[in-house]
């Protein structure tokens, strides 16, 4: 991982998560550095990912969202090929690790719905390749702490962040930063 996306995560320690045109248009108003994309197709996501690149920041695309595109790493050449971004998110480590051979950033999202979260963790811990995990939901800073503990990358919490002490609770459990679509947090 290069120490500019590094030094990004740290710097900055909200990222913003944008779902649809309105909160690209908002995250790019802000001093936020680094921009979730958890929309789109294959049709408008090179221009929504150009858009957010022309103010300098970093573009992740969550491609398990992106309308038109499969779950074969084909999607990441797509994404490498046509668009801007710097790395792709996704819940699949196949999609993770080849994007990872095209030296893009690389986030893998886990829903953590119950103990068996933490078995797929640590059976999974030596497969994934990623720059960072991110957990979600992310207001739980027992299970924040515990997975910083499981886990050999950073930990981003995301989802359900309402509020500073959300981001502040997060942080101090072990979190290296926060994804949030809350535009207020944005703007703290």
């Amino acid at each position: 991982m290069e120490q500019r996306f590094y030094d990004a995560m740290t710097d900055c320690p909200v990222i913003a998560a944008v779902k649809n045109f309105e909160g690209i248009e908002r995250c790019l108003e802000s001093d936020v550095k680094i921009v979730f994309i958890l929309f789109g197709n294959m049709c408008n996501i090179g221009e929504i990912v150009k858009r957010t690149k022309k103010t300098g920041k970093i573009a992740l695309v969550h491609i398990d969202l992106i309308e038109g595109l499969s779950g074969h790493e084909i999607a990441v050449d797509y994404i490498k090929k046509n668009t801007e971004a710097d790395g792709i998110i996704s819940t699949r480590v196949n999609m993770i690790n080849r994007a990872k051979e095209l030296s893009l950033y690389t986030i893998f999202r886990i829903f953590v719905l119950d103990s068996r979260a933490f078995q797929s963790i640590e059976k999974q811990k030596k497969q994934i390749k990623a720059d960072f995990i991110e957990i979600l939901p992310g207001v739980m800073p027992k299970i924040i702490a515990k997975i910083h503990e499981l886990s050999s990358q950073a930990v981003i919490a995301g989802g359900l962040i309402n509020d500073r002490e959300d981001v502040i609770d997060a942080l101090n459990a072990g979190a290296i930063s926060v994804s949030t679509t809350n535009q207020e947090i944005w703007f703290m």
